[in-house]
């Protein structure tokens, strides 16, 4: 069922239209008396996902009894991140997502189907596995908020995603990360139909039709003088929905180049990415676009860790971003990474394979630390003022000493690639 569909690659929603049409789909589905908000947590600001929840609580007000953003195995936001994010809504509205402890198990899909759609790569079953609070809540609607963007993981983001990972449990992440690495992670990025897709598809149809979910789904790009707007708004209960907002984006995030890149600068915003878990999508997004032998320069000024989860921490300070062979070796001899398959997917995706390098400008981690985990390291301060992002435009700068460079202000707006690349 689509409540409300419009999308365009050349234009934007107004603030108007947008509140017109959240509360014309929400008036749709008849009177609400319990409402859950799924939204994005912090490391999602840019998806414009607090503007969203934050309409949906005018219009229930005093029905909307709760809201749990999708933390996955992020951090628990802070108040002032609530308040960044979702402005006036009150504090108390708010969850926090456990993956360790606030699980049930829908149902587990059966390890033949992902033995099938892994080209038999993997053998094990798949745990439906979802925040008690869906299930126990005794809510009659539940609103799942999201970006739909290109995606390391899942091919395309959000949709049942945001429900199965990120109000999942341990073993559900786990275990999808390492189907996605497994698999490839260049056969997947900005694909809808891939592997893991296809298992939390598996899932919802099979495990989760009596929860009553409705997705609001955007498609976020920059205007003509960088400020974020939504290009699309798509709300719905199924598939389709998801589709169509994946079409859209990938004619608005996907940036398809003729050449591949010899030296990509990329800029991690400092409030949204402190740890190499998430400003990876340096790496993640670029890597189809960089040239073998090039190389890939992140400054990072808000980096703090590798990790957000500190047992996660500890596994990437222990075998580092090696190659996938490296890795699947390590997971094969090591019972603390065999245990943690996202941990091990996430070694995969952070690395360049030797194909290309990557240097880290940190603004809280030492060189030794950088170095450890197989990373370049140089100084923040001295690569910012070679490659200013105050002067610096998104794609081609040419510097003053004749250096090409492309710039990338913010990795987790697309996903870049050459073609012959990108058609491997």
């Amino acid at each position: 069922m689509l409540l409300y569909v419009k999308g365009d690659e050349h234009k934007f929603l107004t603030e108007d239209e947008i509140s017109e049409a959240i509360f014309s789909s929400l008036a749709k589905l008849g009177i609400k008396k319990r409402v859950l908000v799924i939204p994005p947590d912090f490391t999602r600001f840019h998806s414009q996902a607090g503007i969203i929840t934050r309409y949906i609580y005018y219009y229930y007000k005093e029905y909307l009894t709760d809201i749990l953003p999708a933390l996955g195995t992020h951090s628990k936001m802070t108040e002032h991140e609530i308040k960044t994010m979702y402005g006036n809504i009150p504090l108390d509205l708010f969850r926090t997502h456990n993956w360790r402890s606030d699980l049930q198990t829908l149902g587990e899909v059966p390890a033949e189907f992902v033995n099938e759609v892994s080209e038999g790569k993997l053998n094990y079953s798949w745990p439906a596995q979802v925040n008690k609070l869906l299930v126990e809540g005794n809510h009659d609607l539940i609103i799942s908020v999201g970006q739909v963007v290109p995606h390391e993981v899942i091919g395309m983001a959000n949709y049942n995603k945001n429900i199965f990972v990120g109000t999942g449990g341990r073993e559900g992440i786990n275990k999808s990360h390492f189907l996605g690495a497994v698999y490839g992670m260049e056969r997947i990025m900005g694909r809808a139909d891939n592997p893991v897709r296809k298992v939390l598809n598996y899932a919802s149809e099979n495990f989760a039709r009596h929860l009553p979910i409705i997705y609001i789904l955007t498609v976020v790009d920059k205007n003509e003088i960088g400020e974020l707007v939504i290009k699309g708004l798509f709300i719905g209960d199924d598939y389709e929905c998801f589709k169509l907002a994946s079409e859209l984006s990938l004619k608005v995030n996907f940036v398809m180049l003729d050449k591949p890149l010899k030296k990509v600068v990329v800029y991690l915003d400092p409030d949204e990415f402190k740890s190499t878990w998430l400003g990876n999508k340096s790496i993640y997004r670029t890597r189809m676009a960089i040239a073998d032998g090039g190389e890939l320069i992140v400054l990072a000024p808000g980096l703090k860790e590798f990790g957000e989860d500190k047992e996660i921490d500890r596994l990437i300070r222990k075998y580092g971003y090696k190659t996938t062979p490296e890795i699947l070796k390590f997971v094969e001899e090591n019972d603390d990474l065999k245990n943690n398959l996202s941990a091990a997917a996430h070694l995969i995706h952070g690395s360049s394979e030797n194909r290309f390098s990557i240097t880290y400008c940190p603004g809280n981690l030492s060189k030794e630390e950088i170095e450890s985990v197989n990373f370049k390291y140089a100084d923040l301060t001295t690569m910012t003022n070679k490659y200013d992002p105050g002067k610096l435009v998104d794609g081609y700068n040419t510097l003053s000493d004749g250096e090409e460079v492309f710039y990338i202000s913010n990795p987790a707006l697309g996903l870049w690639a050459h073609k012959d690349r990108f058609n491997n």
